[in-house]
């Protein structure tokens, strides 16, 4: 692989009620099995045609729990490693439009759940990196709000 490369993936931090939209990660995954993350997945750009983070987050929502969402936006990102392979993550803020969350790919997602700020940041599976995000999110939404 070339040093410079880098794998684009984009997570969708989807939000209703105040609750977040998490899934549990397949125990057959290779990069943090069994963990809490926001549904999310690879920038692909079939020939041709551009692949934005938007989409790519209305995606990979869709294709791992079924679930539709208006608004995307960009809130920050970061770098990691995932089975040798450099990573730039974007995390977005999703705007839930509809839907009833479920596991849809039962090879990447294990279960979903809604949970609050407060739950994840108590949860045994939620990482130090998702606690982070949502600390990131949630300061994110109350300067939204403010301005």
């Amino acid at each position: 692989m070339n040093q410079y490369a880098y794998v684009v993936n984009v997570e969708g931090a989807v939000v209703r009620d105040g609750t977040y939209l998490l899934i549990e990660r397949a125990a057959e995954e290779e990069h943090a099995a069994g963990m809490l993350a926001f549904p999310g997945g690879k920038v692909e750009q079939p020939p041709g045609h551009s692949a934005p983070i938007e989409s790519t987050a209305r995606r990979e929502i869709d294709e791992e729990v079924g679930v539709e969402v208006g608004s995307v936006e960009y809130v920050h990102s970061r770098t990691f490693e995932a089975v040798g392979t450099q990573c730039i993550n974007v995390v977005t803020l999703c705007e839930y439009e509809g839907g009833e969350a479920h596991a849809r790919a039962p090879d990447e997602v294990d279960a979903v759940h809604w949970l609050s700020p407060e739950e994840i940041r108590d949860h045994d599976d939620a990482p130090e990196y998702l606690k982070e995000d949502v600390e990131r999110i949630e300061a994110y939404r109350d300067e939204s709000t403010t301005q």
